[in-house]
């Protein structure tokens, strides 16, 4: 299967060097660039790819504005945001308005092909320097307390919060359903539960829901 990727950079040598080196990627093919997310947002809609690789800082319409504009018109697409910015805000904010995967531009190559492949497939990816920001994001929003551990927030069930820890983790469905010897199908069931109760539409929300809210080991 072919992974069909729009890369959308504001600078030109950016943009033409990621064509060159995804251009070389098994199983991969560029099917267009914009400079900006305005025309991000044009030419996913019109072009219809497979994973859209954003980067966050552009002019006239930044990254998460692009995302944010992409999910509220439900345009089918993978967003795999790739930038030089892997500061807490800049990762939140753009796993909350809906990007599947975070990569910054150290990445190499075989690692964004990876991650392409993977966020194409329908799972998360979080580059190792992000998941850092993430937890230290999810640590200071924390308040310390010595009560007994609560229930799960938003009516959670205890397997939904053991379930949605395992996705945190980066486990597949798969990967969930032999960790707790249940059916792939009843693992999916859970995570659109939980998706439905939180309030997030993709797995990258939830992951950032999980650490936001202490679940990041199993309940």
């Amino acid at each position: 299967m072919t992974v069909r990727v729009l890369v959308a950079d504001d600078q030109r040598v950016v943009r033409e060097g990621l064509e060159l080196l995804l251009g070389l990627l098994p199983g991969v093919e560029v099917i267009g660039s914009a400079a900006d997310g305005d025309q991000a947002v044009a030419m996913t809609r019109r072009l219809n790819p497979d994973v859209l690789l954003l980067d966050l800082r552009m002019p006239r319409c930044d990254g998460v504005t692009a995302v944010r504009r992409l999910r509220e018109l439900e345009v089918p697409v993978r967003v795999l945001v790739l930038t030089t910015y892997a500061d807490d805000r800049s990762v939140i904010q753009a796993l909350q308005a809906g990007a599947d995967g975070y990569l910054t531009k150290d990445c190499g190559a075989q690692q964004l092909h990876d991650a392409i492949e993977r966020v194409a497939a329908g799972g998360p990816i979080l580059d190792p320097a992000v998941q850092h920001h993430v937890i230290h994001a999810a640590t200071a929003a924390a308040a310390p307390s010595a009560a007994p551990t609560p229930p799960p927030p938003d009516n959670l069930t205890a397997r939904e919060a053991q379930v949605l820890a395992l996705v945190a983790q980066g486990l597949s469905n798969a990967e969930i359903a032999a960790h707790l010897t249940i059916g792939q199908t009843t693992v999916k069931s859970h995570i659109n539960h939980v998706l439905t109760k939180i309030g997030a539409r993709t797995r990258a929300q939830a992951v950032t829901y999980a650490f936001r809210q202490g679940l990041t080991t199993e309940q």
